[in-house]
């Protein structure tokens, strides 16, 4: 038998828990409960009391300059932004360091290895999920080439950027902000607590 399900009314424009419905813990089903006053409703189980919060999406990017001065541009083979044109990047892995995440992605994308010199910005976007970290980098090896989710790559001067081509705000305005000269250093990698590097 089908059951109705009715998106509450008063849903935060950035949250989507409202189409989870059953606890990933125990299985019990979800209620909508205000868990502090100064934040939105969250679901909670009504078994054992576990609140989820959905967190974000925190994907990478990789603007690179090639040996030749060119910047590296992949034309994605997956939806979104079928057949449009993006920079190197993808999804961070839960626990992966930022800066791993997006060497790896270059890797796997575009098959250059790279070296990431500084960051560009940080965007997100409202009722959006990702938030993307985008570097500047340099090519440093490999060969370009691409994977299943590209259908080919390209070094483009920033002349021939195709602009009306682009899969996303991120990447027009990534973009705009490199070829502007923004670059922020990269920050250090924060040592482990005591009691993790015992663990």
């Amino acid at each position: 038998m089908a059951t109705n399900y009715t998106v509450p009314q008063m849903v935060h424009p950035h949250d989507d828990s409202h189409t989870y419905r059953f606890c990933p813990r125990c299985g019990g089903p979800l209620d909508r409960r205000a868990v502090k006053a100064t934040e939105p409703e969250r679901p909670v189980c009504t078994r054992c009391g576990f609140v989820f919060y959905i967190d974000p999406k925190i994907a990478v990017g990789t603007i690179i300059r090639s040996e030749s001065g060119r910047l590296v541009l992949v034309r994605r083979a997956i939806e979104p932004g079928y057949g449009k044109w993006v920079f190197p990047g993808g999804y961070v892995d839960r626990g992966e360091p930022l800066t791993s995440a997006a060497i790896r992605e270059a890797r796997e994308e575009c098959g250059l290895d790279i070296r990431l010199d500084a960051l560009v910005n940080i965007y997100s976007y409202p009722g959006r999920a990702p938030v993307i970290v985008v570097y500047a980098a340099t090519a440093i090896g490999g060969t370009l080439a691409v994977d299943d989710e590209q259908l080919e790559a390209a070094e483009l001067e920033s002349s021939a950027i195709p602009w009306d081509e682009l899969a996303f705000p991120s990447t027009h305005e990534a973009l705009r902000d490199y070829l502007d000269g923004q670059r922020h250093p990269i920050p250090a990698a924060a040592p482990l607590a005591p009691w993790r590097a015992k663990r």
